[in-house]
């Protein structure tokens, strides 16, 4: 992780369902905006994890973002799935 980054694009994280669906908490995935990284995610993890994004909050280095967000080659985005209820 951290310094291990071999190419300068954003960081996905994954939480929750999200992490479950894409089969890892944590992905290199290239885009210039929110909206390139989700799409370009959801061809890599597939439908189970597209059907997702739409339910999720999605955060861009800790501040609440939408699709057209710009992000950078050291950017991390987000992806918190909403929480269900516990007992």
């Amino acid at each position: 992780m951290g310094g291990s980054r071999l190419a300068a694009v954003p960081v996905l994280r994954m939480f929750a369902l999200a992490r479950e669906r894409a089969g890892t908490g944590e992905a290199e995935i290239d885009g210039a905006t929110v909206g390139e990284v989700l799409d370009n995610a959801s061809e890599r993890f597939g439908l189970g994890f597209a059907e997702l994004l739409p339910n999720c909050a999605i955060w861009v280095d800790g501040t609440p973002s939408g699709p057209s967000t710009t992000v950078g080659p050291t950017s991390e985005v987000a992806v918190l799935p909403p929480v269900s209820g516990g007992s």
